[in-house]
């Protein structure tokens, strides 16, 4: 039996994972730790085979940009990863699982734009979430060894039932809208059934290094709420020859460049030897909707 340790009460990964994970209850046995103030310290990491570490700051538009905002971010997502690591180590735990974000690329994609992160992007994060990620990462790193097996994820977008972000917006719009614009784009998502997955065959595999899972197929956001809308039981109507008025908006809003520009990595960056995508796209869309 695999004994995993999840940093991080209520956080929307760590509760699907371990929900996940519970189907087979003769090989995993999961537990959560809160690390909001110090009580974590004096919990016993002892005993458990790998720690999967999402405890800290997501996306917070208001915060993420704002200089004065720099250490909270630095404090909960880097130090506190690396403090959390350093325990892991000490008590004896063998497998380290880091949830980054696709966010320490820094980069964003204009609408009729590719950008397209390989093997040889750099890391160039630009905003208080980014920066803190790859601090953390590189923190982690130092401490990863032929005992202490360091897994550091970035994911893309994660979504799925009772997620937050940009798919709820646009499922919001495809439940109501009768017309949606058509644009030819391709982002690269994940759905939080396939991350859990991906996360079992970490640990199965004692896995290490850089990984970033993503759907087996790129997603069209226009395709995308098109399918909530059927899932939905409504009809809709994309219309194209919009791209124009939303290459307008870029100097006003970066709403429509995460909505509609290509944003993704290469296939080949998120293969792994064995399947992780036990849901396809459209499946995964009927899941999150029913």
């Amino acid at each position: 039996m695999k004994k995993l340790l999840i940093t991080g009460a209520g956080s929307y990964v760590g509760v699907s994972v371990a929900q996940y994970l519970s189907s087979w209850p003769e090989d995993y046995q999961v537990d959560t730790v809160d690390m909001v103030g110090d009580g974590w310290k004096s919990f016993s990491f002892s005993g458990y085979d790998a720690v999967l570490h999402v405890a800290g700051i997501v996306h917070q538009k208001e915060s993420k940009n704002d200089p004065a905002q720099a250490e909270l971010y630095e404090r909960v997502n880097t130090r506190l990863a690396v403090e959390t690591a350093q325990k892991a180590k000490h008590e004896g735990v063998k497998q380290f699982l880091f949830m980054s974000s696709a966010s320490v690329y820094g980069l964003d994609a204009p609408v009729g734009k590719t950008v397209t992160i390989t093997k040889e992007t750099p890391l160039k994060p630009k905003d208080n979430y980014g920066i803190s990620k790859a601090k953390a990462e590189e923190g982690l790193r130092a401490l990863a060894d032929g005992s202490f097996k360091l897994a550091v994820l970035r994911p893309p977008m994660i979504y799925g039932k009772g997620c937050k972000g940009n798919y709820q917006t646009l499922a919001k719009l495809a439940k109501k809208l009768p017309v949606f614009p058509y644009v030819d784009n391709r982002r690269s998502m994940l759905y939080i059934e396939n991350l859990s997955e991906f996360i079992r065959l970490l640990l199965e595999d004692e896995a290490e290094g850089i990984f970033c899972p993503q759907n087996n197929e790129y997603v069209n956001t226009s395709d995308m709420v098109n399918l909530i809308a059927h899932a939905n039981g409504r009809d809709i109507l994309l219309v194209k020859g919009f791209a124009w008025a939303l290459k307008l908006l870029h100097p006003v809003t970066d709403l429509a460049d995460k909505a509609f520009g290509s944003l993704c990595y290469d296939l080949e960056i998120s293969k792994y030897p064995k399947n992780y995508c036990v849901k396809s796209f459209a499946e995964s869309v009927m899941e999150t909707e029913k």
